[in-house]
C-alpha cells in the first residue's frame, strides 16, 4: 500500500502532527477542516454560517490538490459546538453538496481547536 501526504497553500497548514490529506488505496481521507483563512492562519467567518463556509471551502481546497473535487465526496463527518445550529449548517452545506448528498454525520462537541464552531472532515475516492 502506497500513501501520498497532499498539501496546499490554499488551505490552512496543519495545527499538529499531521497531514491535510491522505490518499490511499483508492481513497483521499480529508482531516479536519476549521474556518482558518489560509492567507492570515486567522479564523475566519465571524458567525457560525461564515465559519462553515470556510471549513468547507478549506476542505474543497485540499480535494483540488488531491487532483478531485467535492462530486467524489463518499463521506462527512462534521462536528459543531451547538446542535442548534443544525440547519444552519445544512443551508451552507447544500452551497457545497447541491447535486451529490455524501453519506453524512453532524455530531455536537464540547469544545473545537482554536474556539472554532465548526470542523469538517471527508473520505473521497480518488
Amino acid at each position: 500500500m502506497s500513501l501520498e501526504a497532499i498539501q496546499t497553500v490554499k488551505a490552512p497548514a496543519a495545527i499538529g502532527p499531521y497531514s491535510q490529506a491522505i490518499r490511499a488505496n483508492g481513497f483521499v481521507f480529508v482531516s479536519g477542516q476549521i474556518p482558518i483563512d489560509p492567507e492570515t492562519g486567522e479564523i475566519a467567518g465571524g458567525d457560525f454560517s461564515g465559519q462553515a463556509r470556510r471549513s468547507l471551502e478549506n476542505l474543497k481546497q485540499v480535494l483540488i490538490a488531491s487532483g478531485i473535487g467535492l462530486d467524489k465526496v463518499v463521506a462527512v463527518d462534521v462536528f459543531i459546538t451547538d446542535i442548534t445550529q443544525f440547519l444552519a449548517f445544512n443551508q451552507v452545506y447544500e452551497e457545497y453538496f447541491s447535486a451529490h448528498k455524501p453519506a453524512r454525520a453532524v455530531v455536537e462537541v464540547k469544545g473545537l481547536p482554536r474556539g472554532v464552531m465548526v470542523e469538517v472532515k471527508c473520505i473521497a475516492v480518488a
